[in-house]
Order: C-alpha cells, then sequence, then structure tokens
C-alpha cells in the first residue's frame, strides 16, 4: 500500500479501512464495481497484501465470498456501489448467517442529506439487511480527525471480531462518501502534518519490527461445560448400551476429525455422519492406526434406518454435533426415539426443528467432545456398532449393484463420491444433488472437504460459492449442480475467467425440478408439470462457448466416469452435463429403496 499522502479525505478513508482489514488478516476481497464505492475499490487494489477478486454481478460476488469463508473460516468482505446494487448481496447475507459463515460487507452509500431526498442511486440502505447480520454500523463521515481515524480502525477491528465470533455470520458496514469520489487532490482536505498531530490514528499499530498490527486485538474464547456438567453426559452416557453420535453439516471449513473419532472408539457408538458434517469423508485408513476397525462411520442411513427402524432397539443416548441432518430419514428416527438427545452447540443455539431433543450443551464440540472421550468408560458391549456396520456392507453392496444397472441421479452423485480426487473439494447444489450424496455417497478415508450451502437451502449463488470455494484452495474442486441452479447462477460462471479457478462441474440435467416429483403435488397434473417441474427445454452447451469451458454431454454411468476423471486430472474447467429423466430416475430410488427393506435387516 501506497505511503503517500492521502490526496483527499476520502481516499484517506479508505485506505485506513483497508489497511485496517489487512493488518488483522484480510487477504482478499470481492469487489463488484461501480461508482459510489470508487475509493474503496481504489484502496483495495492498491494494497499489496490484498488479491481483489472482480465480479460483474454482485449477487454473484457475495456467493463467490460466501463459498471462500466457508473454505477458509475467514471473511472475504463485499465491496459496492449504492443502491440496488446492496440489495443483490441479500441472499448470501442470508445463507451466511442462517449457515453461520463470516462476511463483512462494505456497501458505499450518498452522503446523508441525499437520503429520503429522491437523489438518484439513493435508497435506504440503514439496517438494509435486518436481522441477517451480526452486527451492523453506519460509519460517519470520511475526516481527517485523529480520533475519528481511531474509531474508523477500532470498528474494522469489531467487524471482523463479529463476523468471525459465536457464532460466526455477517456483519455491515455502510460507509457514506461524497465526491470527489477518485483520489484527485484536493487542497487543504487532509492536513499535511496529520501523522504528526495523530499517529494512532493516521498509521495504526505497529509490532516492534514495524509491521503492522490489529489496531484491537479480540480475544474469543471457547465454551466448555462445567465439571458436573460432563458428569451428567458421561453418566449417561456410560450407562447406555446404544448410542450413537449425530454429524450434521459443520460449521467450521475443517472439522476436528480426531476428537469424534477418539469418542466414537471410546464409547463404541457409531458416527452417522451427513455429507456436510466433515466426517463422511477422510476417516478411517487415513488415520493409519486401529481407529478404522474400532470406529463405524455411517453414511448409508437415509437408505436403510426407515425400512429397519421398527425391528432395530431404539437407541439409548445420542450426541448430535453441527446443523440438523440433511437426512429427513435421519430426523425422522431421532425424533420417534425415545433416546435422551444432546446438542452441541457453541453458540447455545437451538436447530433441532422437531423439538425432541432433551439436553443443549453450550461448548465447543472439539474441546467436548475430547474430553468425553478421555474421561468415558465403554461398556464393551459391540453389538449396536456391529449391527450398524453389517447393515452399512450390506447397504454399500446393494448400492454398487443398482448403479451397475442403469443411469440414475444417485449413481451419479455415487461416482463423484467415490471418485473425486484426495485431497478434493466438493460443492454439491441444493435440492436433489445433496440429497442424493447423503443417501448414495459411500465414506471413504479420502480427505474430501463437501460443501453446500443449508443454511437457507437455497438453489442461488451454487456456482459461485464453488467458485469461491476453490479460490481459497489448491485442492481439485468439483461442482455438483442441478440444472435449475445452474441457470439461476450462469452469471456466476464468469469467475472462471476473471477470477482463475479451475473446476469439474457436473451439470446434472432433468429438465426442470426434479424434487417435486417426491411431494405429493406429482398428482395433481396438471398444474405439477407447468407450475412446479417447470420444463425449460434449454440447451447448456453454448455457455461453453459464452464462458470459455469446455462441455461435454453424457447419457451413461461409464461415460460420465471417463469423463470426469479426464476432468480432474486437466487444467481448465470442464462442464460435463448429464441427462437424466427426474421421474425415471425418482422411480428408481423407489425400488432400490424396497430392495433395502428386503436385504438389510
Amino acid at each position: 500500500m501506497t505511503d503517500s499522502p492521502a490526496p483527499n479525505r476520502n481516499t484517506l478513508w479508505a485506505r485506513t479501512l483497508v489497511a485496517e482489514l489487512a493488518a488483522a488478516g484480510v487477504d482478499a476481497v470481492c469487489i463488484a464495481p461501480g461508482s459510489r464505492s470508487t475509493p474503496l475499490t481504489v484502496a483495495f487494489a492498491e494494497h499489496p497484501e490484498i488479491r481483489v477478486f472482480s465480479h460483474l454481478d454482485e449477487r454473484s460476488a457475495a456467493f463467490f465470498a460466501l463459498g471462500r469463508a466457508k473454505r477458509t473460516g475467514k471473511p472475504t468482505p463485499l465491496v459496492c456501489t449504492s443502491g440496488t446494487a446492496a440489495a443483490n448481496f441479500h441472499p448470501a447475507v442470508i445463507e451466511a448467517t442462517q449457515a453461520r459463515v463470516p462476511m463483512l460487507v462494505l456497501t458505499a452509500d450518498r452522503p446523508p442529506e441525499l437520503r429520503d431526498s429522491g437523489a438518484n442511486q439513493t435508497i435506504d440502505q440503514q439496517k438494509l439487511y435486518g436481522d441477517s447480520v451480526r452486527w451492523y454500523a453506519d460509519l460517519p463521515e470520511p475526516e481527517p480527525d485523529g480520533r475519528k481515524l481511531r474509531s474508523l480502525r477500532t470498528t474494522a477491528a469489531r467487524a471482523l471480531a463479529e463476523s468471525t465470533g459465536t457464532p460466526p455470520g455477517p456483519v455491515h458496514l455502510n460507509v457514506p462518501f461524497r465526491k470527489p469520489l477518485e483520489p484527485v487532490e484536493v487542497p487543504g482536505d487532509v492536513p499535511e502534518n496529520l501523522a504528526e498531530e495523530a499517529p494512532l490514528g493516521a498509521d495504526g499499530r505497529t509490532e516492534r519490527d514495524g509491521t503492522r498490527r490489529p489496531f484491537v486485538r479480540t480475544g474469543q474464547g471457547r465454551p466448555e461445560l462445567s465439571d458436573a456438567e460432563m458428569e451428567t453426559v458421561r453418566e449417561a452416557v456410560e450407562s447406555a448400551d446404544r448410542g450413537l453420535l449425530v454429524a450434521g453439516p459443520a460449521d467450521a471449513p475443517t472439522p476436528e476429525r480426531d476428537a469424534l473419532a477418539d469418542l466414537a472408539a471410546a464409547t463404541g457408538f457409531p458416527i452417522l455422519a451427513d455429507p456436510l458434517s466433515g466426517h463422511r469423508f477422510g476417516h478411517g485408513d487415513e488415520r493409519g492406526d486401529d481407529h478404522a476397525t474400532r470406529v463405524v462411520v455411517a453414511g448409508g442411513y437415509d437408505g436403510y434406518l426407515e425400512s429397519v427402524g421398527d425391528s432395530w432397539p431404539d437407541p439409548e443416548v445420542v450426541v448430535r454435533f453441527g446443523a440438523s441432518p440433511t437426512s429427513k430419514v435421519l430426523r425422522q428416527y431421532l425424533e420417534a426415539s425415545d433416546a435422551r438427545q444432546f446438542l452441541v452447540d457453541p453458540a447455545g443455539g437451538w436447530r433441532e426443528a422437531t423439538f425432541t431433543a432433551t439436553d443443549l450443551l453450550a461448548a465447543d464440540p472439539t474441546r467436548f467432545a475430547g474430553s468425553l472421550a478421555e474421561s468415558v468408560e465403554s461398556t464393551g458391549n459391540h453389538e449396536w456398532r456391529d449391527r450398524f456396520a453389517a447393515a452399512e456392507q450390506e447397504y454399500w453392496e446393494l448400492v454398487e449393484e443398482a448403479r451397475g444397472e442403469r443411469l440414475f441421479e444417485g449413481g451419479v452423485l455415487s461416482a463423484v463420491a467415490e471418485d473425486a480426487p484426495n485431497p478434493a473439494t466438493v460443492m454439491v447444489s441444493n435440492s436433489m444433488p445433496v440429497r442424493d450424496l447423503d443417501r448414495f455417497g459411500r465414506p471413504r478415508g479420502a480427505d474430501v472437504t463437501v460443501l453446500g450451502n443449508r443454511g437457507a437451502s437455497g438453489i442461488d449463488g451454487i456456482t459461485s460459492t464453488g467458485l469461491g470455494a476453490g479460490s481459497a484452495t489448491d485442492d481439485p474442486l468439483v461442482l455438483v449442480t442441478g440444472d435449475l441452479a445452474y441457470y439461476h447462477d450462469m452469471n456466476g460462471l464468469l469467475a472462471v475467467a476473471r477470477c482463475g479457478v479451475d473446476a469439474t462441474i457436473v451439470e446434472i440435467n432433468n429438465d426442470g425440478g426434479g424434487i417435486f416429483h417426491m411431494l405429493p403435488i406429482e398428482e395433481f397434473d396438471p398444474p405439477f408439470t407447468d407450475q412446479f417441474r417447470t420444463p425449460h427445454g434449454l440447451d447448456y452447451e453454448p455457455t461453453g462457448d459464452l464462458y470459455g469451458l469446455d462441455f461435454e454431454r453424457v447419457g451413461s454411468l461409464d461415460s460420465f466416469r471417463s469423463a470426469f476423471e479426464s476432468s480432474v486430472e486437466s487444467e481448465g474447467t470442464q462442464v460435463i452435463e448429464v441427462v437424466t429423466d427426474a421421474e425415471s430416475s425418482h422411480r428408481f430410488r423407489d425400488e432400490v429403496a424396497e430392495r433395502v427393506a428386503e436385504r438389510v435387516e
């Protein structure tokens, strides 16, 4: 960043804000072009330690930033001009707050006197996102004053701390500027002796070696239970012959696997691992010890719990981590159980919509699991664990048989889970893809990080979220999306070239909303076809030419696996379109479920 005196107060203000964010660890930003945000854009662009991702579409920019934060655990700030540009950030802000993803939104604004005046491109941006943000501040107008500059630096530090706190989430700073917006010289606007008169405000804080340090450091502890509360949990776990560890979608980008594996080994309880939990993949042989023989990581429960629920005994204790599971079958299974259910949540939040859990534990999940694993004494009864192990083995053999019979959407997700590189980042869309990965994605020891937008579970911004996640790591990126989600976020494909992200994009095209075949409305046609399944008839192949992507259409599982293997080993971005029939895939899922009911006991 330039050390030359600021030519005007807007430039000074923006440089100060950006320098403080960089000192606190911000290393990337997503910027959508606009005039009112010029001071911020220039300040970010000239800072040598911050990578700028330029996006033409604000909604895509916001989901790209969301994806980076999912992968890194820290916010990638968003910058936009005033007016409806800021409103286009809102869907991603909602997803960030629901899914507990850190985000920092910087919306440029017109000066206060233009609000409610009919001035062009001026809307009410104060608390624009309502309760969807963890914290909001309307910054004062730029002024070369020592106290105000210190306040600005403190606000920047507070914003980042709120964004990454417990729970993490979005923060909104509204930043008004009046003209001139460009870094033009305004004589007398910034005092020449500002650094001498107000050194802290003008220069911030530095370490002894001269490197920048945050103006305010925030210490964040980790919540843990008292000894008495831990003893209550320990007694409940030790007294149970049948227990479950349920890992729902994770808040952290890389949840600690060892602590949960140690708890499973100590208790003999199986881990029912959601594909978005960080525990469906990465356990087992990768640990290099005998945990693989003592820990059952179950991933097929969505396929067999419904059929065995009446014949199996209920669990006596359930310890739950993360958000509510993707699997409706699992949620209903837990609802029907009379087990004592412990919800472990670092923020003490209630994320259990059946309202059957018995205990809420406000504790850091990793620390809690590790402490409980060290203190609990196993009952030595492994019949319950072995029951799940046998069901898993039988179930995955059946899935392998079914996958070889015909092309269906679940088979595509099964192949992705099996063939994804080690390591890899996999982004999976809402609607059917995440459900198919849940049911047909077999656990494996590979370090595969699976991400999804399950906070609000929308299909907007899926491509941008995936590309944002891919920009944060050198791991190969796989993005699995449906045709409607692909359509929703075609603008996001521009980031492949503009932001330099390579990906393997698997687009499952069943010509409309295939998930509606799972609902009773299917029996009412009309209006089912035109108003719910909504076939579009679009040919997506031209998107390859439009965005500079390689596009290949396949119609069999073998051809898909061949194209997939070639893509993940190649440079550039390839779109593999798998053409399926939504109704046929749904019927085959039902057929597979019937086979499961017959074979898994």
